[in-house]
């Protein structure tokens, strides 16, 4: 069996798991520029010729990165808002449970957050549209909100969801790189929730201008 057939086939798809979490441990303890493709290897417990079987390059494995973990981001996103009836508690539940995943993954979420800047153009580049998903998401439980009468309609679901990440992206980017105490960004989601349905709930008697996409 040729190597590529062997890179395709169940085994196959175990060890490019493996050079994914490899990735994720070398990337946080030196940074993306700084590591090298044989120390991934090394981690993942591969040759080095192994990897270019999965990727052409340290930038694709690093995009490769994004994209999985986004992916598997926005499955459990949408399997979670269909749990839950109101706007409110959705939004509440899309905050702490993105929050909640990282709770456990230090590494990703520093590689995340602070390694994936150090290849902006790269992001640019091939993580845009998994990018665009996530903001959709958001930006249609916003919509729907706005249109059961729950949260406010003046404001922009589109830019309400650029609030949201941003905001997230930044209590976890502060938890990687500080003391990421055990159940820190637990409570962080929860306030961070709390702070945002306080401006986003509807208010009784107010005027509901509808706002414009940018």
């Amino acid at each position: 069996m040729s190597a590529a057939v062997s890179a395709r086939s169940p085994r196959g798809g175990d060890k490019r798991d493996r050079i994914l979490k490899a990735a994720v441990k070398v990337f946080a303890r030196k940074g993306f520029y700084a590591s090298r493709v044989s120390e991934i290897a090394r981690a993942a417990g591969v040759a080095d010729g192994t990897i270019y079987l999965y990727f052409k390059s340290k930038d694709e494995l690093l995009t490769s990165l994004f994209e999985d973990r986004i992916a598997r981001l926005l499955l459990l996103l949408r399997e979670e808002c269909e749990r839950y009836d109101t706007a409110p508690d959705k939004v509440r539940r899309l905050v702490e449970f993105q929050l909640g995943l990282l709770e456990g993954e230090r590494d990703l979420a520093e590689v995340i957050t602070v390694n994936l800047r150090q290849s902006s153009r790269l992001l640019k580049q091939y993580a845009t549209k998994r990018f665009g998903e996530y903001l959709d998401l958001m930006a249609a439980v916003i919509a729907d909100g706005q249109r059961s009468g729950e949260l406010r309609g003046d404001v922009s679901p589109r830019i309400m969801a650029r609030v949201i990440f941003g905001g997230l992206d930044g209590v976890a980017m502060t938890w990687a790189l500080g003391s990421a105490e055990a159940g820190t960004l637990r409570r962080a989601a929860s306030q961070f929730a709390d702070v945002l349905l306080d401006g986003l709930r509807a208010q009784p008697g107010a005027p509901q201008r509808p706002a414009a996409d940018p």
